[in-house]
């Protein structure tokens, strides 16, 4: 489990089919401390929860690997990463730690699109669009996750929503460098998705 708090950006530095083409690996220099990090691990990357298999030194920056299934490369924004590619990282949620956003699952439901983007003096205001499907779990003043960044819900009509996101976010996350048509992932609020599955056995 996750909070949606960003505790690092990570970049990737190499990306290679395994397995006969039916995953790929995946390594990511980042700027946690390498000892912290065990084999099997659990980090999110743009929202999307995978598994360390090997980490290590190089140059003075930590690295680690992780494999994306078919599946990942599908459904997620996964299919467009390439080297160089900055993702929002977060470790896995430890008991006692703080949590400063929402549960987050760290499992993308899907991809929401940017329809637009309005800077404004103190923040930005960010309009994106998403499936009809995942549209009925986004609501005012809710929870939402977007590549691994725990938002709150500005507005939201048919299947669009807004965002508004402040300078420290936009600083520490990759967020400053959505535009127009960047599609990035998505993972409604798990209460959302439990509510409506109870509204639905009881009809």
């Amino acid at each position: 489990m996750f909070t949606g708090i960003v505790t690092d950006i990570g970049e990737i530095v190499s990306f290679k089919p395994v397995a006969q083409g039916q995953l790929h690996r995946l390594r990511i220099a980042c700027g946690y401390d390498q000892t912290t990090i065990a084999d099997g691990a659990s980090i999110a990357n743009n929202g999307v929860c995978l598994t360390v298999v090997a980490s290590g030194v190089a140059d003075g920056k930590t690295w680690f690997d992780v494999d994306a299934a078919a599946e990942t490369l599908a459904l997620t924004t996964a299919k467009h990463w390439k080297l160089g590619t900055r993702l929002n990282l977060e470790r896995a949620l430890k008991i006692g730690d703080e949590l400063g956003g929402h549960i987050v699952a760290g499992h993308a439901d899907g991809i929401a699109t940017i329809v637009s983007r309005e800077d404004l003096p103190d923040m930005a205001r960010f309009e994106l669009s998403t499936t009809r499907e995942l549209a009925r779990f986004i609501a005012t003043k809710g929870s939402i996750t977007l590549d691994g960044v725990s938002l709150t819900v500005n507005t939201v009509k048919d299947v669009t929503f807004s965002v508004l996101i402040i300078p420290h976010t936009l600083d520490v996350t990759t967020i400053g460098g959505w535009k127009a048509g960047t599609e990035v992932n998505i993972e409604v609020d798990l209460m959302a998705r439990y509510a409506a599955r109870l509204t639905e056995m009881t009809v």
